[in-house]
This record gives C-alpha cells, structure tokens and sequence, in this order.
C-alpha cells in the first residue's frame, strides 16, 4: 500500500525555520516527482513547491521563493521542505503528494497524499 508521512510542523514565531519530512513506504519514490501543498483555514488547497524524480528540477510559488528549499534524498525514500524565514501567512497544513509524472501545480495529478503537518506562524 502507497503511504506518505509527513512530519516536522509546529508552532514557531515569526522569522523561524522548520523542516518538513515527507517518508513514503510500500513504494520507491524515485519515479515520482514530489509536492508539497498548503491549506489554510478557509482557503484552497495551493501548490508550494514541487521536486522532480530525480531532483534536477524545482518549482515554487512566488511567495515561497528565496525562503523555501525543496530537496531529496532517494536512498531514504524522503522528500524534505526546510521553511526559513516563516511568515503567518505560512500557516496552514502541509501535505506532500507523489505524481508519476514531471512537477505540476494541479493536485489532481498527485495520486498518493499524506495526512498533512500543522504549521502554526505566531508571536
């Protein structure tokens, strides 16, 4: 059975750095490119940035960009999200999602989903 696993959320003040984990098991995740996505209370599920298989290639949303980092580490069958700088708009729950294709920003295509990470940004 397909399984995602994230972990590392929190509360962290503004300006604060945490490191999502994303471990999957029952399956390799080196043919699939990985995502990571956001839902804030009362808003959309949205795209925050995606690693292709083999990790040559990283998308992220504007407003991530320069604070995020996406990386992969295939002989642990883990995908990482290291937030710097955390804003409040970062709050949300993270999820990371497995697609057998290249990186897109459309959840649709992502057909294995975690359970989702709480990330709280507060003073």
């Amino acid at each position: 059975q397909l399984q995602l696993v994230e972990s590392g959320g929190g509360l962290v003040q503004p300006g604060g750095s945490l490191r999502l984990s994303c471990v999957a098991s029952g399956f390799t995740l080196d043919y699939y490119a990985i995502g990571w996505f956001r839902q804030a209370p009362g808003k959309e599920r949205e795209g925050v940035s995606c690693i292709s298989s083999r990790g040559g290639r990283t998308n992220y949303v504007d407003s991530v960009k320069g604070r995020f980092t996406i990386s992969r580490d295939n002989a642990k069958n883990t995908v990482y999200l290291q937030m710097n700088n955390l804003k409040p708009e970062d709050r949300a729950v993270y999820y990371c999602a497995a697609a057998r294709g290249g990186c897109t920003w459309l959840a649709g295509d992502f057909g294995s989903w975690g359970q989702g990470t709480q990330v709280t940004v507060s003073s």
